[in-house]
């Protein structure tokens, strides 16, 4: 799956467990605030298992630190597509977030700062921000962004990152299942692999052979390849229910009264319904 459609796929996953919201499923209710800046943050932690990629959006966000930091993981992890995107990844990344979600500074002025989430914030809405294209070419203007709403969460609302585990978590499964919806497929049990039977290899057996690669790695490849026209078929919808739930929210904290828009939007549908049926 491109790097554009993991971040929408992270962003709109956000919402849709986390928003109070009639088109959300509200599992892990957070503020209006932590739905806007979540959205934002787990957009870019789906960006997180492609750390391995050598040419992703990951490396070319602050080079030539980024690059190394991308070499780095893909060594450990066994290459692009190994490590990163198992459910031990998964697990990892959410321990590193734990760990630095332990880590502030006490001040005078603000209390208690979390300075960890902080950092992990503006690296990851840095890496949504570019893989977005929301501020284009200009490299400066994205860690501006980037930056000052981390600042402003981290030192005026420090309650809001204690979701930042939950938010990396989830990015990262998203991407992980986007992966497996493409004809590669993703080794979940990494590093320990199964390589599909012989007789599936020998004879192409379907749809076992489409299921279950050679290397053993698992895919369900509705998708096809990366970047098809389903993946954008898919995505496309994806990516408005995202902008959607954030532009929800973001009325919900300016005090509009979004519910009864809600219901008087259903409403009119529903006698336009029946008057078109004849009910």
């Amino acid at each position: 799956m491109m790097g554009g459609h993991h971040a929408a796929s992270g962003a709109a996953a956000w919402v849709a467990v986390t928003s109070t919201t009639p088109i959300a499923f509200g599992w892990y209710p957070v503020s209006e605030v932590g739905v806007m800046t979540g959205a934002l943050v787990c957009a870019g932690a789906a960006l997180l298992p492609d750390a391995d990629h050598h040419n992703g959006t990951i490396a070319h966000s602050l080079p030539p630190v980024s690059e190394g930091v991308t070499k780095l993981v893909a060594t450990v992890s066994g290459g692009h597509r190994n490590g990163t995107h198992s459910l031990l990844g998964i697990a990892v990344f959410t321990a590193i977030a734990w760990v630095m979600g332990l880590v502030s500074v006490r001040t005078e002025a603000f209390g208690d700062v979390l300075v960890g989430p902080g950092i992990m914030a503006v690296l990851l809405v840095a890496f949504a921000v570019r893989a977005l294209k929301l501020t284009g070419q200009r490299r400066w203007w994205t860690w501006t962004l980037s930056l000052s709403l981390a600042a402003a969460v981290a030192v005026f609302a420090p309650e809001e990152w204690y979701w930042m585990p939950f938010c990396v978590g989830l990015g990262c499964a998203v991407h992980i299942l986007g992966d497996m919806l493409t004809t590669r497929g993703v080794p979940l049990l990494w590093p320990l692999k199964f390589r599909s039977p012989t007789w599936v290899r020998r004879y192409r057996w379907m749809p076992f052979d489409d299921v279950w690669r050679d290397g053993g790695n698992i895919s369900l490849p509705v998708l096809g390849d990366a970047g098809s026209w389903r993946e954008w078929l898919v995505m496309t919808p994806v990516s408005a229910y995202a902008l959607l739930g954030v532009g929800w929210a973001a009325l919900d904290q300016m005090g509009f009264d979004t519910a009864a828009v809600w219901e008087s939007a259903t409403a009119w549908t529903l006698a336009t319904s029946e008057s078109l049926l004849g009910v």
